[in-house]
């Protein structure tokens, strides 16, 4: 299971429950109680990393990479002004110390030290700022509505920036230096990738690809089971061009104006529809909503499957076509 996560670099974690459901639809036999574990082991963390973002990464990757992020996360915390950075984050690193606290008990702490101030400002700070990680409970999907924050408890190490590329390109090469920085949020990666050791190829629009050397990359034929990817799918967020995953007519169904990522399902590797779960009772439906034609037949071994998962206590469980405004 911390294989997938790091495999990936990490799964995207704006909400508690799409990671689970994202590792879930990528190995199998994959159990709840295992994440579980994990997070409470800190094996696993969920933190603000990539694009100043939540995410789900080994506890590794977050001491290697965490760093690396500085700038990006330094940039976004800068949107607000009049904010003496350096004092915030050693306020909160002295308040944080004594041991975790949600926002909503660090904001009113910060105000006293910081008086006149923005409250959110002050938070969002920190939470770019200061390398934080969310502490899990034993809610059903490891964390509460209003989680609490910790300090790591380990010493941070920065990693190569050119290890970070790697590592991308393990996960979702081959891949242009516009893919690595959308996914990253990191500038300046197309002189870092010239001068690595690494596989240049064309896509079919002319572009150089990037890629790992003797990095399996399986033909067009090689058949593509259906998978239902959670809201925030790392595999939407990891690409500049989305139209390797997601037609370009598709966009405005998945990405919507609210900034939320709508879950998907793919049929021969790529976006199909959007899904979503409804729970009434004991009765549990997923509710698909194709982009274009669709067998049934052909989603519902898997989609009852992701149901059995994802509401284990509901006696009944169907898969549906919905209706508009569902």
């Amino acid at each position: 299971m911390a294989e997938v996560v790091h495999r990936l670099a990490g799964l995207q974690a704006q909400e508690p429950r799409p990671p689970y459901l994202g590792i879930w639809t990528r190995l199998e036999g994959f159990e709840r109680d295992g994440l579980h574990a994990a997070l409470r082991a800190g094996t696993l963390v969920r933190a603000t990393m990539w694009r100043a973002t939540l995410h789900l990464v080994t506890a590794a990757d977050f001491a290697a990479f965490r760093p690396v992020l500085r700038p990006v996360l330094a940039a976004a915390a800068r949107r607000f002004e009049g904010i003496d950075f350096d004092a915030v984050v050693a306020a909160a690193d002295r308040l944080l110390a004594r041991g975790p606290m949600t926002f909503n008990e660090l904001r009113p702490r910060l105000l006293e030290e910081f008086p006149g101030a923005y409250d959110r400002a002050l938070g969002y700070a920190v939470r770019m700022l200061t390398p934080l990680v969310m502490v899990p409970t034993e809610d059903r999907w490891s964390f509460p509505r209003d989680p609490a924050f910790a300090l790591p408890g380990f010493d941070l190490a920065p990693a190569d920036p050119r290890t970070l590329i790697e590592r991308y390109l393990a996960a979702f090469g081959p891949a242009t230096p516009a893919d690595v920085q959308t996914w990253s949020g990191l500038s300046g990666i197309k002189p870092l990738m010239k001068g690595m050791d690494l596989e240049r190829l064309t896509d079919v629009a002319g572009r150089e690809l990037f890629d790992l050397p003797d990095a399996p990359r399986p033909g067009g034929d090689v058949p593509a089971p259906v998978r239902f990817l959670p809201d925030f799918d790392t595999l939407i967020l990891g690409h500049a061009d989305r139209t390797r995953v997601l037609a370009e007519e598709f966009k405005g169904r998945v990405a919507t104006k609210n900034l939320r990522v709508k879950a998907v399902y793919l049929v021969d590797g790529f976006a199909a529809g959007t899904w979503q779960i409804k729970r009434t009772g004991k009765q549990a439906r997923l509710l698909v909503s194709p982009f274009t034609t669709t067998s049934l037949d052909l989603l519902e071994e898997e989609g009852l499957r992701l149901l059995a998962f994802a509401e284990p206590d509901a006696t009944s469980a169907s898969l549906e076509v919905a209706m508009d405004g569902a």
